[in-house]
């Protein structure tokens, strides 16, 4: 390559061309290194920005949260590397779902005709038959997943799915901020101090995503529908309750799972899988539908990479000659 770009009769290339080179030559050199799209970084930042609003509201409903953000998003966010994770998990969920539907085939209407008596014929509960344990825990599921959409359809992350360390570092760094703003007076310090304690205390009475999908785990292992219903899933691309049992199953929260199966390799989801007793061929639809999500990025499980350095001179040893006079 390098004697093709300054074989003779040619002039060496141009400052933007051997960027654009080098570029290239680092995206062959690592192919599936995660490169985030204009999309995923929009997202993220949405999502970041209204759970820092809401948050804001929490703590002190006189906080303008445009000019929070503003100063936060011209000096850099506090405590980005805590918001990554779920930000990025919940930006990636939210693609994910949105390719599934706009892939998913429209539902055929039934006639008239059809659906007079269909639920006596097909033997399915009348309209007014009381909720089972599994239909109360699925409904629940489905409200806690509402929360997570804005009034507009945006994405976001409730307060009450948030890990507490992470919702009591965004409280604080807010509190700080509008300290500053109020020109750090002693009594508003005592008064925002106790604005988070009163914050923290009704974040941990809150019932979230993950509770809901406990409850509903639960539901199912107890009348022993567990695989039937997480295959059900799959087929009807309901990855938010697939994510839900498979987080409950591993006993993790919600945000984590979504990440972990998002960013899973092909062959790892029977696995990663296992403890919801799915079978392998039900999985072919999950399969389908993340190697079609446009930039996924893979977290990979190959070996680490070996230190070429040592292995090299631990063989020159073995192969250097003999000092002189040696045999």
């Amino acid at each position: 390559m390098r004697d093709l770009l300054a074989s003779p009769g040619t002039g060496l290339p141009s400052l933007p061309l051997s960027a654009r080179l080098k570029e290239m030559a680092d995206y062959l050199a690592a192919p599936g290194a995660a490169r985030l799209t204009e999309e995923q970084r929009a997202l993220a930042l949405g999502i970041a920005r209204r759970l820092v609003a809401d948050v804001a509201a929490r703590l002190d409903a006189a906080i303008d949260p445009a000019t929070l953000w503003l100063d936060w998003i011209e000096g850099g966010l506090p405590g980005a590397e805590r918001l990554a994770a779920p930000c990025f998990a919940r930006a990636e969920e939210h693609r994910w779902r949105e390719q599934s539907a706009l892939r998913a085939a429209p539902p055929r209407i039934p006639s008239p005709e059809e659906t007079a008596g269909a639920d006596e014929a097909d033997g399915m509960p009348a309209v007014d038959a009381p909720m089972t344990d599994i239909d109360r825990g699925y409904l629940a599921l489905q409200i806690a997943d509402r929360r997570r959409t804005d009034a507009l359809g945006n994405p976001c992350i409730a307060v009450a799915d948030l890990d507490a360390d992470l919702f009591r570092a965004l409280l604080l760094d807010i509190a700080a901020w509008r300290l500053v703003e109020l020109g750090k007076a002693g009594a508003e310090a005592a008064r925002l101090g106790d604005a988070v304690r009163a914050a923290l205390a009704a974040q941990a009475g809150e019932a979230g995503i993950d509770a809901a999908a406990a409850r509903w785990h639960r539901a199912l292992e107890a009348e022993g529908a567990l695989a039937e219903a997480a295959a059900a899933t799959i087929a009807r691309h309901d990855w938010p309750a697939l994510i839900a049992l498979a987080a409950a199953a591993h006993r993790r929260r919600y945000g984590e799972m979504a990440l972990t199966l998002l960013t899973a390799e092909t062959a790892a989801l029977p696995s990663l899988l296992a403890p919801l007793r799915v079978d392998r061929m039900a999985l072919a639809p999950l399969e389908a539908s993340l190697t079609l999500l446009p930039g996924r990025t893979i977290s990979g499980g190959g070996a680490a990479d070996e230190d070429y350095a040592a292995l090299l001179a631990a063989r020159a040893e073995r192969v250097a000659p003999p000092p002189d006079g040696e045999a």
